[in-house]
């Protein structure tokens, strides 16, 4: 029953991609935190994520972080093939209570261009009324 609600993604067009009103159910596929780019981490965030993970903030900077290039703020840092750091082989992320804004954002508070090619976030259809 759940899945017939969520299974009309026919309703979407491509001029909906980035409709922020249109509503979307995440599926835990893990493919956003494999999407390349940067997660900026806000106020607070990292000291928060240090001590969910029980170090000291400094220590969570150095190994955990990267200065932006244009030096405006730290961002996550991201493995070899491009996914998040805090992603496991499970899809888990290993900070999901803490996790930045930027990443409880999506793909709700802000999309990127194309982002239905990559994530299987199923479409809320009261949203689409």
């Amino acid at each position: 029953m759940i899945d017939a609600l969520y299974s009309e993604t026919s309703l979407l067009q491509d001029s909906d991609d980035l409709d922020l009103t249109l509503q979307f159910a995440c599926q835990r596929c893990g493919n956003c935190c494999r999407w390349p780019g940067f997660v900026r981490l806000g106020l607070g965030e990292a000291e928060r994520i240090a001590d969910f993970l029980g170090v000291e903030p400094a220590e969570f900077v150095e190994e955990f972080t990267i200065l932006l290039p244009d030096r405006s703020s730290l961002s996550l840092k991201s493995r070899s093939d491009g996914s998040c750091v805090f992603l496991d082989d499970r899809n888990v992320c290993r900070v999901q209570p803490v996790k930045p804004l930027q990443c409880r954002g999506f793909p709700n508070a802000w999309r990127f261009p194309g982002w239905r090619k990559s994530c299987e976030a199923k479409p809320i259809i009261d949203s689409l009324k």
